[in-house]
């Protein structure tokens, strides 16, 4: 099969396409950088042309109120092209629980995108991932100071990319889904736990302060982040630090 991997360059699509090209399809990773422009439209033509399956996993450059327009205009091309080119199966990278925390914009527009594509003409899939393991720092990153890193005590249950990438693969090569397949990592974890475990293992000297208001995940209200039922991916956060 022939695979056109929108996003093919990033951390999630370039191992995508390491892992379909090694199960023997073709998979080719088109993005900014190859010429490939989601928003303009420039080049997606003949970036889908023969292909198979459109793996989109592009992401916006901001998670705020500008994120929605990003999918909206960048789906609305893509099922264009693809519909054009007779593409027979279209997947993206979504997120767990991303339907139940309206209040934040990003989640918002990763909604609106999975409501493009199932009300689009290709048949689709949908993958929902749950935190990146690689993300970690940047989180802890958003509230640190010298000293100190505030986090909330929120539930995560957090997934190595190269699982991730494994699990895209895998519905990217099948029959599509026609709904939603869920991953996570195998332990849940309370964010500020999490900072505190890999502080300890880079021997940071910083502090975690729970703080029910700090950062982006404060607004996540219960464990809507995790999922008990989710296809659980095999690495475990110690082991992927070490």
């Amino acid at each position: 099969m022939k695979f056109a991997v929108i996003g093919g360059t990033g951390l999630i699509g370039s191992q995508v396409v390491t892992n379909l090209n090694a199960a023997g399809h073709e998979a080719v990773p088109h993005s900014q950088s190859t010429g490939v422009d989601v928003i303009s439209g420039q080049g997606l033509d003949e970036a889908v042309a023969g292909a198979d399956v459109i793996v989109n996993l592009t992401n916006s450059p901001t998670f705020d109120e500008a994120s929605p327009a990003f999918f909206q205009t960048s789906m609305d091309n893509l099922l264009a092209a693809g519909e054009k080119a007779g593409v027979g199966h279209f997947v993206i990278l979504s997120i767990v629980g991303v339907n139940r925390v309206p209040e934040l914009d990003y989640y918002r527009a990763k909604v609106l995108q999975e409501d493009i594509l199932t009300a689009g003409p290709i048949p689709y899939s949908i993958v929902r991932a749950t935190q990146f393991m690689e993300f970690i720092d940047s989180v802890l990153s958003w509230t640190a100071d010298n000293d100190t890193v505030r986090l909330p005590a929120t539930p995560i249950q957090p997934i190595a990319s190269k699982d991730v990438a494994r699990a895209v693969a895998e519905v990217a090569a099948g029959t599509p889904l026609g709904g939603i397949r869920c991953i996570a990592g195998p332990e849940v974890f309370s964010l500020d736990e999490l900072g505190r475990l890999t502080l300890a293992r880079k021997s940071d000297g910083r502090t975690v302060v729970t703080d029910p208001t700090a950062g982006m995940f404060a607004l996540v209200k219960g464990d809507v982040l995790t999922d008990k039922d989710a296809h659980l991916a095999p690495t475990r956060y110690t082991d992927w630090l070490s």
